[in-house]
C-alpha cells in the first residue's frame, strides 16, 4: 500500500466515514484503526527501534508506519481492561496498551490532524483562555476556582454568571445512567461550600443574540450562526436554526494564530454573537464535531479535511 492516510477512530464515527468516503473517491489509500483494539489483539503492533520497520496490522490492512502520508486523529475508543482478566491485571494491561500505543503512534512523522500530544495540550480550558487572550479574542471575564467566597464574589460582581464544566468528563447518576452537565446560569446563593471540593469554572454571561460555531481546517474558515432559545443550544437540536455567516477578518486571523501557536491544523471554535456584532470567544475543541453542520448547510468541510490529509496544499 502506497503512502496511506491513517485514520484513528472508533467503529461508530460517521464523521470519519464521510472523510474516508471522500478519500476513496480520490483514490487515496486509507487504513482505519481503533488503537484501543490492541488490548485484545484485533490490532497487532511491532515497533522496532534500531533496525527494521514498525508495523501495524488490522483485520484487513498491514501498514508500515514509515509510509504513512498523514494521520487523522478523530475519536479513538478508550483503552479498557480485557474482560477475561482480573481487575488489577486488566487495569495493568490497559495502561500498558495506552502508553505503548500512544508512544508508537505519536512517533509517526507525517502530517497530523491533529497530533495526539498537541490536542492534549490544547484540551485544557485554562490554557485555552490564556491563549485566546494572547491572540486577541474578546474573552468574557472568567474565574477558575475552588474557593467558595471567591466564586460568590465573582457572581455578585457580574450581572449574570454561567457555570461551565472544565472538561466533558463522564458522570453517572446513582443508577449508572450517563448524566449531562449543561452550561447554565448560577446565582450567588447557589454557590455553597461544596465549591471547595474541586475546581469549577464560572464565566460572565454575555448579552448574545446567537451562537457561532467556527470550524477552521488548515487555512479555511467556516462559520455557522446557531439560533436557539437555550443558553446551551445543545439542549435541543430540534429547536436550532443554522445559517452560514461571514467570519470577520480579525476573528479568522485570531483563529489561525490560535491553532498555529498550539500546533494544530483543525479547531472547532465556539463564540457568542453580541447585539452590536461582537464575537465573544468561549472555547476551542481540537477534536470537535463538524460534519452535522456540513449536512445542515452544505459547507464543504469534508473536502477541506480530505485536502489536508491528501496533502493537496503542499
Amino acid at each position: 500500500m502506497t503512502d496511506p492516510v491513517l485514520v484513528l477512530t472508533g467503529i461508530d464515527d460517521p464523521t470519519s466515514d464521510a472523510v474516508i468516503d471522500e478519500l476513496n473517491t480520490r483514490d487515496v489509500p486509507v487504513v482505519r484503526c481503533d488503537p484501543a483494539e490492541v488490548v485484545d489483539g484485533r490490532v497487532r503492533v511491532s515497533a522496532r527501534y534500531g533496525d527494521g520497520a514498525s508495523t501495524l496490522r488490522t483485520a484487513s490492512r498491514d501498514l508500515d508506519l514509515r509510509r504513512v502520508r498523514s494521520v487523522y486523529y478523530r475519536r479513538p475508543s478508550p483503552y479498557k481492561a480485557p474482560t477475561a482478566m482480573a481487575d488489577h491485571a486488566g487495569r495493568f494491561a490497559a495502561d500498558q496498551a495506552r502508553h505503548g500505543m500512544g508512544g508508537v503512534l505519536s512517533g509517526i512523522r507525517a502530517r497530523w490532524v491533529n497530533h495526539i500530544w498537541r490536542s492534549l495540550e490544547a484540551d485544557f480550558k485554562p490554557a485555552q483562555l490564556t491563549m485566546a487572550r494572547e491572540v486577541g479574542f474578546v474573552v468574557p471575564p472568567t474565574l477558575v476556582t475552588n474557593v467558595p467566597e471567591d466564586a460568590r464574589a465573582f457572581a455578585v460582581a457580574h450581572d449574570r454568571v454561567l457555570y461551565k464544566p472544565l472538561h466533558a468528563s463522564e458522570l453517572r447518576d446513582g443508577d449508572g445512567a450517563l448524566s449531562v452537565i449543561w452550561v447554565d446560569e448560577v446565582k450567588p446563593d447557589d454557590l455553597d461550600d461544596s465549591i471547595g471540593t474541586t475546581l469549577h469554572m464560572f464565566q460572565e454571561c454575555v448579552d448574545k443574540v446567537a451562537d457561532v460555531r467556527t470550524t477552521v481546517i488548515g487555512q479555511r474558515v467556516f462559520s455557522v450562526r446557531i439560533d436557539s432559545p437555550h443558553i446551551d443550544w445543545r439542549r435541543d437540536y430540534d429547536a436550532v436554526v443554522y445559517s452560514v455567516i461571514d467570519t470577520p477578518d480579525e476573528v479568522a486571523n485570531a483563529c489561525r494564530s490560535y491553532l498555529e501557536r498550539f500546533g494544530l491544523l483543525f479547531g472547532a471554535f465556539d463564540f457568542g454573537l453580541g447585539r452590536e456584532g461582537e464575537w465573544y470567544w468561549y472555547e476551542c475543541n481540537s477534536g470537535g464535531q463538524w460534519h452535522w453542520l456540513e449536512l445542515e448547510t452544505g459547507l464543504p468541510m469534508t473536502a477541506a479535511i480530505a485536502d489536508l490529509l491528501e496533502r493537496r496544499d503542499d
